[in-house]
């Protein structure tokens, strides 16, 4: 497995190493032991899957503490945009993104540490993710921060397609307004 720094404290993009013959493939998707070789503390309590069509966006959500999540995305099936929003205050990537086309052709992964928002956008007419998460969800403490914030500029990659956005998604605050304790 190949980590990868992104210039993002505890951000990094995983490259499992793939087998691949004429019978298909294998890899390990995740190795605790590896992470915490790695010096990456992950230890996943929940798994989540979604499925997307073409133009979806969800995101940016988070949980506030103490119910933050680290989470570890994969893409089974299609292509995805992968942002991450760091909101940890003493940072110095606070309010910066990252992003990461991620697919299910070079299983590339992103691992977010807790403190940060994530979301995504499909560019696969459909598009399955993964991901792993160190921390159950508590809904009492689930927040969001605008698709379309202004400062934060983020570039969805879905030029020439209708994004679809859940209604809840469309009423979140700008990153300024957010709320965040991290």
């Amino acid at each position: 497995m190949k980590i990868t720094e992104t210039g993002f404290e505890g951000l990094y993009i995983i490259q499992p190493k793939v087998f691949s013959d004429s019978r298909g493939y294998f890899f390990e998707s995740f190795k605790l032991e590896t992470f915490l070789m790695s010096g990456i503390p992950f230890n996943p309590v929940q798994d989540n899957e979604s499925r997307s069509v073409k133009g979806v966006i969800r995101g940016l959500h988070y949980q506030l503490n103490p119910f933050a999540q680290a989470k570890l995305i994969r893409v089974v099936v299609g292509k995805i945009y992968d942002v991450a929003v760091d909101l940890r205050r003493n940072s110095k990537t606070f309010g910066k993104w990252f992003g990461v086309i991620l697919d299910s052709e070079n299983k590339t992964q992103l691992f977010i540490p807790k403190g940060f928002a994530h979301g995504f956008s499909v560019l696969s007419d459909i598009a399955v993710i993964q991901y792993k998460c160190d921390n159950l969800y508590n809904p009492q403490y689930e927040r969001g921060i605008s698709l379309d914030d202004p400062d934060l500029a983020i570039n969805w990659r879905i030029e020439g397609i209708e994004p679809v956005i859940s209604p809840k998604d469309q009423k979140q605050p700008f990153f300024r307004e957010a709320e965040m304790n991290f």
